[in-house]
């Protein structure tokens, strides 16, 4: 009888521990592992893609990297390579912790669509029925000696318009007045930690500034993401980061995703670079005396994440799965169209994105990431409706559902595009697809 009784004990505290850890990836790289063969892909060519990447490692351009590639939502390249610390000797891990920088962008995205999804707004409301602030925009036309010229805008931003950067809200970094009064109005993100700027005073002084250009009228990279996380915030009545980390980050077992590193997370911190004066690269961010080590109340809806690839990899195969992953639905199916449908208007050109992807045909713009519209004219292997983005310190990811496929590369090397490590990435990846 006390035997019988133990184990029916035993058998309650394995299902306890079995049900407190379901919502966390069992395996270290965020999906489980398969032969490539079994999922259509070559594993012959897939080892092609080491040494493309060790490349830049071994021409000292890079620090030290991560790819990996999953099809049908299993990993079957994973590699890490050189430093994830060159001061430190460290070497890459497979559970380093990046900055995510403007991959943020697209899980910011995924939250305000789960409140769209509860029904708390419309795509064409104006943002100014949540955030009163943007009631009366006003837009940059030029200067009159050292007096700026504005006009009124011609139509509120709506939260569609921030979703697909074409509110003419702008960043800092560009060299236009728009940018420099940015500046000025202390909006960079360094500035803002420092000073311990809390999200609603910072999208007050982004309100403040006049835009780059009418809504609906220009694409323009900016900090709209950063005003939809405020948005959250005000729907939610939870700080955003908060917000995050509830409905998305601990559903899909995003394990160490967030807005800045604890002490325990510390050792896997990647050290962040620059290329320098002289070739080589210098160290611009120490993991110890980071910005990311503060307890900030700025979280960035368009910066602010650090995580590993494993979590990445788990959001990124989200979207892959149309809005599921493992019993845990983000958003519905048709959700997921929306934001990987091309929202960018004839009025905006052939290349309306040419301020960010200079050049760059046959790719429009979802929610919060681009969208590949004709394959034929992107001069990239790849599919119709593929959706991507990338961060500042040369992170990217891609999900391709038609070929059921999803792509990462991290690093950390500011600025981005300084070296083709990302569609070096995704060239030697759709090489490997054989069925």
């Amino acid at each position: 009888m006390e035997s019988s009784r133990l184990y029916s004990q035993l058998c309650l505290c394995f299902v306890a521990v079995a049900l407190s850890t379901a919502a966390f990836p069992a395996d270290p790289l965020g999906l489980p592992k398969a032969k490539p063969e079994s999922v259509g892909m070559s594993s012959e060519r897939l080892a092609r893609i080491a040494p493309a990447m060790e490349s830049f490692v071994e021409d000292g351009q890079i620090p030290g990297l991560i790819t990996a590639v999953a099809r049908d939502g299993k990993v079957v390249h994973f590699e890490t390579y050189g430093s994830m610390d060159r001061e430190a000797d460290k070497a890459m891990q497979s559970d380093a912790i990046f900055r995510m920088y403007s991959m943020t962008k697209p899980v910011t995205g995924v939250a305000v669509m789960i409140l769209y999804e509860e029904g708390h707004f419309a795509l064409t409301d104006p943002i100014s029925k949540y955030l009163p602030e943007f009631e009366s925009m006003t837009v940059y036309v030029g200067q009159n000696g050292d007096k700026v010229v504005t006009q009124p805008a011609k139509r509120p931003i709506t939260i569609l318009h921030l979703l697909t950067h074409t509110s003419g809200i702008s960043y800092d970094f560009f060299p236009h007045p728009v940018g420099q009064m940015y500046t000025a109005a202390g909006l960079d993100i360094a500035g803002s930690y420092e000073k311990e700027t809390n999200l609603e005073e910072y999208v007050k002084i982004i309100a403040s500034q006049p835009l780059y250009g009418q809504p609906g009228e220009v694409w323009e990279y900016g900090l709209n993401m950063d005003v939809l996380g405020r948005l959250v915030e005000v729907i939610s009545g939870q700080r955003f980061g908060d917000f995050m980390e509830e409905r998305i980050f601990e559903p899909l077992g995003m394990v160490d995703a967030g807005f800045q590193i604890a002490d325990d997370q510390l050792g896997r911190f990647a050290a962040n670079y620059t290329p320098g004066p002289e070739g080589g690269m210098m160290l611009i961010d120490t993991p110890s005396t980071s910005l990311y080590r503060k307890d900030v109340s700025l979280h960035l809806g368009g910066a602010g994440l650090v995580c590993t690839a494993a979590d990445y990899l788990r959001f990124a195969q989200m979207l892959a799965n149309s809005g599921e992953l493992d019993g845990a639905r983000i958003l519905s199916p048709t959700t997921v169209d929306l934001i990987m449908t091309n929202h960018l208007a004839s009025i905006l050109g052939d290349r309306p994105m040419g301020s960010v992807l200079a050049g760059a045909q046959g790719v429009g713009f979802g929610f919060c990431g681009s969208v590949v519209t004709d394959v034929g004219l992107s001069g990239a292997a790849g599919s119709n409706g593929e959706y991507s983005w990338g961060g500042a310190a040369s992170t990217n990811f891609w999900v391709d559902r038609k070929q059921r496929l999803v792509g990462l590369v991290l690093t950390q090397l500011l600025p981005a595009g300084t070296y083709p490590t990302s569609p070096r990435m995704h060239q030697m990846t759709y090489q490997a697809i054989v069925e």
